[in-house]
């Protein structure tokens, strides 16, 4: 396992008891053996309101990051990512939506692996790249419109 899934992985397991985790980020990485850069590369990159996180962060010596978890209405989690998505669609945020959708029990496993499976790049490889994100942005809302 990578070090960022690593810091992912233990940040997850310390949201899951309470939705929410403050974490002082140099002791996280001495505890992980990394610099406290890759703790802000794992923050930034997997912990983002797009995938269904706040995080607020206090500076100094007593600071600290806080991660949440957003947790809504299924109709309205729903809803705001289909007025969220667009004209187009790369396939990465469509994982990265559909991957939210399920961790936040909005989505049952089988019906994510559908979504995945109906908006992945294989589907449309006979298309131009812009195409595809045209066509992936309109199915996974259609879709998602189906569920509700």
């Amino acid at each position: 396992m990578s070090l960022s899934n690593s810091i992912a992985k233990m940040i997850l397991e310390l949201l899951e008891q309470d939705g929410y985790t403050e974490i002082q980020r140099n002791e996280l990485a001495q505890t992980l053996g990394c610099v406290p850069s890759q703790i802000n590369y794992v923050i930034s990159s997997r912990f983002t309101p797009e995938q269904g996180y706040i995080v607020e962060s206090r500076r100094g010596g007593g600071g600290y990051i806080r991660i949440s978890r957003v947790s809504v209405d299924r109709d309205v989690t729903l809803m705001h990512i289909i007025n969220t998505v667009g004209q187009a669609l790369p396939e990465q945020t469509c994982r990265a939506y559909v991957t939210n959708l399920l961790y936040s029990n909005v989505l049952d496993d089988r019906t994510a692996k559908m979504l995945l499976a109906a908006t992945s790049d294989k589907c449309y490889r006979m298309l131009e790249q812009s195409e595809r994100d045209k066509v992936r942005a309109s199915v996974l809302k259609q879709l998602l419109l189906s569920i509700m």
